[in-house]
């Protein structure tokens, strides 16, 4: 099983199609998982598939 790489704020935001401030919103209010690697946030593309999936992305009900 190949090994996967750590992305991004900016290659997840490209792989999201999503914009990069958009993914620092998630981080503070919706629990986005991420990982701060030094003054970095670093992402597992499977588990930010799975918090999405589970509605994570999800907007707020108005």
């Amino acid at each position: 099983m190949p090994i996967e790489r750590w992305l991004s704020v900016k290659e997840i935001a490209k792989y999201l199609g999503i914009r990069i401030e958009t993914v620092y919103r998630w981080l503070d209010s919706k629990k986005m998982p991420g990982h701060k690697v030094g003054r970095h946030w670093k992402f597992k593309r499977h588990e930010v598939d799975k918090w999405i999936r589970k509605g994570g992305a999800k907007e707020k009900d108005i």
